[in-house]
């Protein structure tokens, strides 16, 4: 799977950035701020904002990353209870 590289120039806190992404990573960005009802902007200002070291664009990554592995979390979370609601109790001797 290939993905080209868009580059694109923001002003997050105040500061011009230059950010160069896939465009899968940009519409998973996209995505997930509809998901969470906000801006893209504040999406990328708060990455930007919890982000210790390396670089923006690696610190958006790994926060698509752990975005969606959180979400497969916690579907896998989801089926363990269905799959336990749908199983017989049984009774304590």
């Amino acid at each position: 799977m290939t993905s080209q590289t868009v580059k694109r120039s923001l002003v997050i806190a105040g500061r011009k950035k230059s950010i160069s992404l896939e465009e899968v990573v940009w519409r998973s960005l996209k995505e997930i701020a509809a998901g969470l009802d906000v801006t893209l902007l504040a999406l990328l200002t708060n990455i930007a904002s919890t982000k210790n070291q390396g670089s923006l664009s690696s610190a958006i990554r790994l926060f698509v990353l752990n975005f969606y592995r959180d979400q497969l979390e916690l579907q896998h979370r989801q089926n363990v209870i269905r799959v336990a609601l749908r199983s017989p109790f049984q009774a304590l001797h």
